[in-house]
């Protein structure tokens, strides 16, 4: 029986494999990267701004809930924690790495406080507890009006271009988020696809399982979640850095669940899922808004619905359910693989047939 051919995508998987386009392509990506500011629009450079800032509050939320498997609905109060921080910090005229120090370590001694009681929980518990971090969280910053400035929130303005670069403001703004961005992305990627990556995936398929194999479920949980935190607070810091403004409402419940949202359309587990939810959680609620303002909500949760019936895997697997139907379709086929008729000289039942696999990796 003639095998079916897979052409493409075995060309594209060989392709992948070589040693020249594994060190090209991230080099071009580089390069296209410190282009793009000196050749967009400021309003394009704002808003990929706000997409790597978002899209750094996704992965954070990734790391807790997609690779860990823990539900946390409180991500959006470190986001919001780490941006007080840069505001008081550079509004008492603190040296600007201090700042980025203490963006780093307060959400996440914060975070750790707070797994080290929920993570014992479990289940459900855990989701209630962060559900009111930010329920908690507005009103407070209403009322430590020393340090939040109340109601009327707090604009910290430190990022204009430095003089004798050439950069307007918004493009010395988007290096800003692309390096900084950039660099979380890389250490997430190294922590994922390294031992603590295989702990957190382990924990997240079975704990019993984990622990028969020496691994505690109640340490990693907390790493995951002080990891999280952490990078909450510096999407805080990167908020400031576009948005030079912060109030209660940065850190409202109904932000969370956005974030929550844009973590599964983009791809729950997956690094460049939380690129693409960062997109969904900037882009699409402005031309939801360019269609009709009073139907943003329902346009988002049709939304929300086609991708999850469609692409169960979020926008990330759209590539593969692409592929799939290639092989699946007479053209992926090949024509060289006309209907065969069994010989009844090897055997009388049908050939069995290739099982469907799905590779599980993500980039």
């Amino acid at each position: 029986m003639t095998r079916p051919t897979a052409a493409p995508a075995s060309s594209f998987s060989a392709l992948r494999q070589r040693p020249w386009v594994r060190w090209a392509a991230p080099l071009l990506l580089v390069v296209v990267l410190a282009v793009l500011p000196l050749v967009l629009t400021e309003a394009a450079n704002d808003t990929l701004a706000r997409i790597g800032v978002f899209a750094v509050a996704v992965l954070g939320l990734n790391v807790v809930m997609g690779y860990t498997g823990q539900i946390s609905l409180g991500q959006i109060f470190f986001l919001g924690l780490g941006a007080y921080v840069t505001a008081y910090g550079v509004t008492n005229d603190w040296n600007i790495v201090l700042v980025f120090v203490l963006t780093c370590l307060i959400p996440a001694v914060a975070g750790l406080l707070v797994a080290l009681a929920a993570a014992r929980l479990g289940g459900l518990a855990i989701a209630m507890v962060t559900i009111a971090l930010p329920i908690v969280g507005v009103p407070l910053a209403k009322r430590l009006s020393e340090f939040t400035g109340g109601s009327q929130g707090v604009s910290a303005r430190f990022t204009d271009a430095p003089e004798g670069s050439g950069l307007y403001d918004d493009q010395w703004q988007l290096y800003l988020v692309l390096v900084i961005g950039g660099i979380v992305f890389v250490l997430t990627r190294f922590l994922v696809r390294g031992k603590y990556g295989r702990a957190f995936a382990i924990v997240k398929g079975n704990e019993n399982v984990a622990s028969s194999m020496g691994i505690s479920p109640y340490r990693y949980k907390v790493l995951a979640f002080t990891i999280a935190s952490l990078i909450g607070g510096v999407s805080g810091f990167l908020y400031m850095v576009v948005v030079q403004y912060t109030s209660p409402e940065t850190m409202s419940f109904g932000h969370s669940i956005e974030l929550l949202v844009a973590m599964v359309i983009g791809g729950a587990g997956s690094i460049v899922g939380s690129l693409l939810g960062g997109a969904f959680y900037v882009v699409v609620p402005n031309l939801t808004n360019a269609v009709d303002p009073s139907l943003t909500a329902l346009l988002q949760g049709a939304l929300l619905l086609v991708v999850l019936f469609v692409l169960p895997g979020g926008l990330v697997s759209l590539p593969r359910a692409v592929m799939r139907g290639l092989r699946r379709s007479p053209a992926g086929r090949g024509h060289a693989a006309p209907p065969t008729t069994p010989s009844p000289t090897t055997g009388s039942g049908p050939a069995a047939e290739e099982p469907d696999t799905e590779r599980l990796g993500r980039a």
